[in-house]
Parts: C-alpha cells; sequence; structure tokens
C-alpha cells in the first residue's frame, strides 16, 4: 500500500502583461514562487473521499470528488498544511495541482504538470501558479493566442490551457516580506466583472509594463540588484491591469502610495516587498500603517521558493 505525500510553493502573482490583444495574444504574466506559506498534504487510496484537517476543507473535497470520477477511485486526504483562500497568493491552483498529482501517482500515471492543470482546470489566465508549483523561481509567461482564448477573463473563468513559460531564473535570496490585511478578495462574479469592466487596457501603458518587465525587472533578477527591482514593482502597481486591481482597495492604494518597492499579488489583498537588511522593521511599518487604518492584517517573512513542489510516494504497512 502507497501514500502520497505533496508539499507545494504558494506564489505572488506581480502582474497580468497584456489585457489589450491588439498583437494577437493576451494575458502574460509575471511572479515568484514561496516558501510560506505552504500546501502540505498526504492521501492515500480509500473506499470513499474524506478529508481531515486544513482551512480548505471543502476545496478539498470539491477537487478530490471531480478526480474521482476521472481515475476511478476514491482517496483519503490528510491536510498538514494549507493557507487561506481568496487572498492573492494562489492557493486554488496549489490545492487542485496538489490533489491531482496524488491522484496521478496512485494511479502510477506519469502526468506532467500542464497535464494536471488542464485536469482540474487551472492556469486558463496567469501561468504563474502551474508553473511555481512545477519549478519555482522566478516567472514570465507568454499568455495565450487571441485563436485559443479571445476573452478577458480570470484563469478561475477561463477553460485555456496553462500558457508557456518564456522566462524562468532563481530568485535572489532577498527577504519577502508579505502581509495579508482583512480585506475581501476578488473572486466569482466581482472578478469577472473586474476583467470585463476594465478591459481592453490603453495599449500605451501595456508597452510600458513590457518593457519595465523586459528591460527593468528581469535583469534586476539576474543581476541581484534589489533598487532596481524595487523601482519596477513600484511602477507598475500604477499601470495597466495592475493599476485596476489596486483601485479596487483604497487602503491599498494609500500604501503604496506611501511605501516605496511595496506590490499587491494577484486581485488582492495582499501586499509584499523585498529588502535584504530590515525585514522586522518592515513588516512592523507594514502592519502599523493597516492596523492605523483600522484593518487587521497577518504578515510573515520568507523566501522565494527555487524549486516546484515537493512529490514523494511512500511505502507503508497495510
Amino acid at each position: 500500500m502507497f501514500k502520497v505525500r505533496v508539499r507545494t510553493p504558494s506564489r505572488l502573482h506581480i502582474t497580468l502583461i497584456d489585457l489589450n490583444g491588439s498583437i494577437g495574444r493576451i494575458d502574460g504574466g509575471v511572479g515568484l514562487a514561496l516558501n510560506e506559506p505552504f500546501v502540505e498534504v498526504v492521501g492515500r487510496v480509500g473506499d470513499e473521499v474524506s478529508v481531515n484537517g486544513g482551512l480548505n476543507n471543502d476545496r478539498f473535497k470539491e477537487v478530490a470528488l471531480a478526480l474521482q470520477k476521472h481515475f476511478g477511485f476514491a482517496v483519503e486526504l490528510e491536510v498538514l498544511s494549507d493557507y487561506y483562500f481568496h487572498v492573492g497568493l494562489g492557493s486554488g491552483t496549489q490545492i487542485s495541482l496538489a490533489v491531482a498529482s496524488i491522484f496521478s501517482q496512485l494511479a502510477g500515471k506519469e502526468m506532467d504538470v500542464r497535464e494536471l492543470a488542464l485536469l482540474v482546470g487551472r492556469g486558463g489566465t496567469s501561468g504563474i501558479g502551474v508553473a511555481a508549483f512545477e519549478c519555482g523561481g522566478f516567472i514570465v509567461d507568454g499568455g495565450h493566442s487571441t485563436k485559443v482564448k479571445s476573452s478577458f477573463l480570470p484563469s478561475s473563468a477561463s477553460k485555456a490551457a496553462p500558457p508557456p513559460v518564456i522566462a524562468r531564473h532563481d530568485f535572489p535570496d532577498w527577504d519577502v516580506v508579505v502581509v495579508i490585511p482583512g480585506l475581501l478578495g476578488a473572486y466569482g462574479k466581482r472578478e469577472v466583472d473586474l476583467f470585463s469592466k476594465s478591459c481592453p487596457i490603453p495599449l500605451e501603458e501595456v508597452r510600458e509594463v513590457s518593457h519595465i518587465i523586459l528591460m527593468q525587472m528581469l535583469p534586476a533578477v539576474v543581476e541581484e540588484d534589489l533598487d532596481a527591482f524595487c523601482k519596477a514593482l513600484s511602477r507598475i502597481q500604477h499601470l495597466g491591469f495592475k493599476r485596476v486591481e489596486v483601485q479596487q482597495y483604497d487602503v491599498v492604494k494609500k500604501l503604496i502610495e506611501s511605501f516605496e518597492g511595496v506590490g499587491m499579488s494577484s486581485t488582492g489583498p495582499t501586499v509584499f516587498t523585498f529588502t535584504d537588511t530590515n525585514a522586522r522593521s518592515m513588516l512592523k511599518d507594514i502592519e502599523s500603517f493597516f492596523r492605523e487604518e483600522g484593518f487587521e492584517c497577518r504578515g510573515i517573512i520568507t523566501k522565494a521558493r527555487n524549486e516546484g513542489a515537493k512529490i514523494e510516494l511512500q511505502e507503508v504497512e497495510s
């Protein structure tokens, strides 16, 4: 008898690149994998789907029930660690891919991450979460051809295949300060409406975002230039679809205007910054800002994860 243990990263989604589409492609994304928070789950074949532990019990069960129909057997899942949904850290993709990996391993099927993502319907807009699971690091994906995806939709509402990764680099050993304020993130109809009401994004903004990513942010990662990276991050918050995402939250907008080098992940509300010297004081300053504005928050200091999910097939006594 076997069990499968999976530990995934989380991810920061820095920005979508092109929600204009005039060049024949849409989407595109930039982001990086994180060590914490993470999903860790153990699964084995069972008589029926069951889930013990975790914050997102219903989500694990929903994915497992759908995959039971595909693979023809049920699994018992023990969630050792997970993290909150709809805060901008990509837990939906990591949970889905973790459970899909458990099924494929127990079935004895060699399936790559893109196959698993298609099976569970992830990566239809941004490919950052799928690539974070696969290989970690700092990731740029190339979006989708308008021949296969012509509408502006979030990943949760898109059935497109995950986009190609066009750049991937190990991320420097900087501290990553992550703060989750007590705000309701965008999901479901609200997230779909955010796309439909705001797109297409003006082409000039798409061009500027692309220029910053290619000629400032990517070189800063390779050359480990923290100052240049943070300047690029700050500028991106005021451009393109990231500008639209930030404008949902007055308090996040105020934070970004008050602190240099702070970004918001995905549609929010999680914010983040990078440092190589004073992570604890930066965390304290951002937490104090939110509390002074009347919002509770949770903060951590972590590092980028330069490898993907860890998947172990273990033999156990029956």
